[in-house]
């Protein structure tokens, strides 16, 4: 691999200093559609929860492109083959594995594009930056898709225990102040071997496995599925949902271009040609959007702009079954008299969904313990945590969203 003749090195909070490997690298960096990640919160709307949760898709990359350079060093002091083209392979493939992400990460992943995941826009940037770079993509490009004969690179990059969570759950924890999700990612990392072509957590690290997992389950009841994150969640979807109506109608709206343009748009069929206009959008696009709309015309675009804007969210309740449809019935009943909408224009404001959380799947890619007599056994049958078994379990629960005043 090539090396920059500078050492060029960023100060993370959580790492100290993260250097970069190679002059590849370097330059992904500080291509356009990497650094548009600056402007791409990791976290979505969570900082109406968290004030701290400013954190970008920017800072994620560079943490896991971090974490990586660890278990490459650990992997080959332990005799595991990586070449230097795979090594630069791992180092590219995880640096712009969330490169597809769009505007508040997963809050508008299917609304702005309905049919299209950020993984499946992620390779896509990838393949138009392997062109780009003249070939130099095609390791990173095998591993990512899963294409690389030895499996184990891949699991580095995406499995349930890939550097992408080690590094999201340790750097959304420190900067959402919520402890429970704070994990080891060196002792991890340590412990990483290879075996049978797949990549394998040796024994002692068992326990280190364990918090892992329940630390991953906790910032997704505390974190990620917080209540009022959810309601703002939804009602950023439910405004994308009316500023396409209102366009529909023929009526006008203030925002950029690109922003504008894909909710003129109906992108069934994502692909490269979308690229250039897609590698335009930001969460700056949306909130300065929201700023202009809350003084449309329209009094539902208008009114869920500033709720949002403002922080003035509907009310929701979470529970372990569905809500009763006759007290749906009722605040149904209110807002529509309240309000003075239709029933059409009820679903922006009354609607109910469905949450889970799922800490560990025993049916995909499993997390093998390498026990000291070399066997491989499944992390929740090698645990004696009397929890682990249970994680596997996926977990429902059902919410329901109402204006505040409703009865």
């Amino acid at each position: 691999m090539s090396q920059t003749n500078k050492l060029k090195i960023f100060n993370d909070p959580i790492y100290g200093f993260i250097g970069t490997p190679g002059e590849l690298i370097f330059k992904l960096i500080g291509h356009p559609y990497f650094q548009r990640l600056r402007r791409i919160s990791q976290m979505g709307l969570s900082y109406l929860v968290y004030p701290g949760a400013h954190h970008t898709r920017f800072h994620h990359a560079l943490g896991c492109m971090h974490l990586m350079q660890k278990a490459v060093q650990i992997l080959r002091y332990k005799h595991v083959e990586i070449t230097p083209e795979e090594e630069n392979g791992l180092f590219c493939a995880i640096l712009l594995h969330d490169i597809g992400h769009g505007p508040f990460s997963h809050a508008l992943e299917h609304s702005l594009i309905p049919n299209s995941s950020h993984e499946q826009i992620s390779l896509l940037f990838m393949e138009e930056l392997n062109g780009e770079f003249g070939g130099e993509l095609e390791v990173a490009l095998q591993i990512f898709k899963g294409e690389h004969p030895k499996k184990y690179l891949n699991q580095l990059v995406s499995s349930q225990l890939d550097m992408d969570r080690l590094d999201y759950l340790k750097r959304d924890s420190f900067y959402t102040g919520v402890t429970e999700g704070n994990i080891s990612s060196d002792r991890l990392i340590t412990m990483l071997n290879v075996a049978n072509n797949e990549l394998v957590v040796e024994e002692k690290g068992l326990y280190s496995v364990e918090k892992f997992l329940m630390a991953r389950r906790f910032m997704y009841w505390q974190v990620y599925l917080h209540k009022t994150s959810l309601v703002a969640e939804a009602l950023l979807i439910k405004l994308i949902k009316r500023a396409k109506h209102v366009l529909k109608e023929g009526k006008s709206l203030k925002g950029s271009g690109a922003f504008i343009g894909f909710l003129q748009q109906e992108v069934t069929d994502f692909d490269r040609g979308n690229l250039a206009c897609f590698s335009e959008l930001d969460d700056v696009d949306v909130i300065s959007a929201l700023k202009e709309w809350q003084y449309h015309d329209d009094f539902i675009l208008s009114d869920l702009s500033k709720r949002l804007l403002h922080r003035n969210l509907l009310k929701i309740k979470i529970k372990d079954k569905p809500y009763n449809k006759v007290k749906l019935e009722q605040r149904r009943a209110w807002t529509k008299m309240n309000y003075g909408i239709g029933e059409a224009e009820l679903e922006y404001y009354v609607f109910e969904g469905e949450i889970s959380n799922q800490a560990y799947n025993a049916k995909d890619q499993n997390i093998h313990i390498l026990t000291k007599s070399g066997k491989l056994i499944d992390v929740a049958r090698a645990s004696d945590h009397f929890n682990l078994g249970s994680l596997s379990n996926k977990v429902v629960k059902y919410y329901v969203c109402y204006p505040k005043a409703s009865v």
